[in-house]
């Protein structure tokens, strides 16, 4: 059943990426290289300390009954969600910012398509994780509060801000007008909502699974920071830029958890 806090919930993460993409309707076609590499080492840090305190931890706290091999579940279902992002990036054509390249199979998409893709493919576990989280809270029995699932939301949506900037301008010095380029940065996010209603609704069986399923969005979630978004804060000059950024978005989601949760 969707709740009004539910609502709220999976729909945050997609204000996000709107209030980000809005960016190209009123600043420079172009994101500067430095603020580029700041905002996706903010990002970064946000999704690696909401693997570790909002989906990881809470994974082996419901498994706590295995005793020593709690830390079961949570090691399978990391694996599933890093082979399962693995295949996405194998399959759908993408293209990364910064890149000439495309990755997944040859399809004859056009640059500005692949580069939305890119964004609404690391979206997908962002979705799930909001999902899960509020799946385990409705349930009334996981352990998970909702204030510990909606600082999630809060925290996917404050790293989702800069992400909708990063897709949304270089869409628009791609030479796309800015009412598209902003429709198509928004659109990149939409999956996260869809990815947490499908996962809400399909919870009778979900609950069962739930350590397993957290640590799955929180194995893909690592997988798009470790494949992606690592190497894009740190390429070029000034990499500690990235590096600085990664830890105040790894401090952000901490105290946000903890204060929250």
């Amino acid at each position: 059943m969707l709740t009004k806090e539910i609502i709220v919930g999976v729909l945050l993460p997609c204000a996000g990426t709107t209030l980000g993409a809005a960016c190209v309707l009123f600043m420079r076609e172009k994101l500067h290289e430095m603020v580029q590499r700041t905002l996706t080492g903010f990002a970064a840090g946000v999704m690696v300390a909401a693997s570790i305190w909002s989906l990881l931890l809470p994974a082996m706290e419901h498994a706590s009954a295995m005793r020593s091999f709690a830390f079961a579940p949570a090691v399978a279902g990391f694996w599933m969600g890093i082979l399962f992002l693995l295949l996405l990036d194998r399959t759908i054509p993408h293209l990364h910012a910064n890149s000439d390249e495309p990755e997944g199979l040859k399809a004859n998409l056009q640059k500005t398509t692949m580069l939305v893709l890119a964004v609404t493919l690391h979206n997908i576990p962002e979705g799930m994780a909001v999902g899960v989280v509020f799946a385990g809270w409705a349930s009334g029995n996981t352990g998970i509060t909702m204030m510990g699932a909606m600082a999630l939301s809060i925290g996917i949506a404050i790293q989702n801000f800069p992400e909708g900037a990063i897709i949304s301008m270089p869409l628009r010095a791609e030479g796309m007008k800015k009412g598209k380029a902003f429709l198509s940065g928004a659109l990149s996010g939409i999956v996260e909502p869809i990815a947490a209603v499908l996962t809400i609704w399909a919870s009778g069986w979900i609950l069962p699974l739930l350590p397993y399923l957290l640590s799955f969005a929180a194995g893909a979630m690592i997988y798009v920071v470790v494949e992606e978004l690592i190497p894009e804060m740190s390429s070029g000059q000034h990499s500690n830029l990235g590096t600085v950024a990664f830890a105040i978005g790894f401090t952000l989601m901490l105290a946000l958890d903890t204060a929250l949760g």
